[in-house]
């Protein structure tokens, strides 16, 4: 009687994960369908041009999305027997990429905005870098808070779990920590999108005054190009904080309902694209831009 109690419980865990599964996937499969469609353009602006750091986050970020995917869709599948020990792991290492690609894309944007910013290039340069280290720092310390305090009991725990970062599969006080996590990523990106706006309409401005006595629009079209791959960018981000927050709900944290699976589910395709397709596009973009100007 006490094993047959258990199979309601085991068919909803199962399908749970072939649910987590599929999202998984989709979300590769937007990874791979990104990678293929700009393929062209980042063999002539990547690989055949000249090297940069810019270059290697480039690279980076862009080829970091498959693994990601692919250990993300092993974690969660059923079929897949991994030990405590490996599951943990695994849950660590998507933990820890997650981190190093969003510190990535912090450089490419204080990259973006000390471009935006050239003519008082040191003091903006000096203050975002300092604002982004104390949201790091921040960051970090409460990403190994959580996972030195919160290990799971078994790999088992971590199937079908696709929150971002600080709910990989842990207990505890994992709301709290991801809703400490998240926040100044949040202030971060908000502070990142005021800037760009506010310079892009100063310029803007300056365009419309001063454009039919100097006919240049080329500061006009590289605002636009940097708007441009910034508001998607900031979209997707915006995206992926409504559905974390929503998340940290307990309606949602102890639900097996498919509305809460679809909610973790759009949370990881969200961040996904975030990181691994609109966060090379930042690169990307200028590039292309730039091979325009040179033909």
């Amino acid at each position: 009687m006490s094993q047959s109690s258990n199979v309601p419980i085991s068919w909803l865990f199962v399908n749970s994960s072939i649910f987590s599964i599929y999202w998984m996937i989709a979300a590769g499969v937007v990874v791979v369908y990104d990678w293929v469609l700009t393929l062209g353009q980042e063999i002539e602006l990547i690989w055949r041009q000249r090297w940069s750091f810019m270059t290697v986050l480039y690279l980076l970020i862009r080829y970091l999305g498959l693994p990601y995917s692919v250990i993300g869709v092993l974690v969660t599948m059923p079929s897949v027997s991994l030990t405590d020990a490996v599951g943990i792991i695994a849950d660590y290492a998507l933990v820890l990429t997650s981190v190093v690609v969003l510190l990535m894309l912090g450089i490419i944007m204080i990259a973006r905005l000390h471009a935006m910013y050239h003519q008082r290039s040191r003091i903006m340069l000096i203050s975002l870098v300092i604002f982004f280290l104390a949201v790091n720092i921040t960051c970090v310390v409460l990403t190994v808070m959580e996972l030195l305090w919160n290990v799971p009991d078994s790999a088992e725990e971590n199937l079908g779990s696709n929150a971002y970062i600080c709910n990989y599969g842990f207990e505890g006080d994992a709301e709290l920590l991801t809703a400490l996590y998240w926040m100044p990523y949040t202030v971060w990106e908000f502070v990142a999108l005021y800037l760009s706006v506010r310079i892009a309409v100063k310029h803007f401005r300056d365009l419309r005054r001063l454009g039919p006595l100097t006919g240049s629009t080329i500061g006009g079209d590289f605002s636009r190009v940097l708007m441009k791959s910034h508001v998607l960018y900031f979209a997707s981000f915006f995206g992926t904080s409504c559905l974390q927050f929503v998340t940290l709900s307990p309606e949602i944290t102890d639900s097996n309902s498919v509305g809460a699976l679809i909610i973790y589910g759009l949370l990881q395709i969200f961040f996904v694209v975030q990181m691994f397709v609109l966060g090379p596009r930042l690169i990307l973009s200028i590039r292309e831009y730039h091979a325009k100007l040179a033909v």
